[in-house]
């Protein structure tokens, strides 16, 4: 007989990088330009940055 699966912390984690995996793929397919700006990103996926003058200038890798 199965032994009864409860949710886990991992479970947890991975729930909420599918949901955030999710969101950053609903604003690129919206988007009008090629890529989202990295500003972009950190506020779909909830990061406070530094402030624009403490960072050096961060800018998506090209794809191939």
């Amino acid at each position: 007989m199965p032994a009864h699966r409860h949710p886990t912390v991992q479970d947890q984690v991975a729930l909420t990088e599918i949901d955030l995996t999710g969101e950053l793929m609903i604003a690129a397919a919206a988007a009008s330009e090629d890529r989202l700006s990295t500003d972009r990103i950190d506020e779909l996926l909830h990061v406070a940055g530094a402030p624009h003058g403490d960072r050096p200038d961060r800018q998506a890798p090209d794809a191939p």
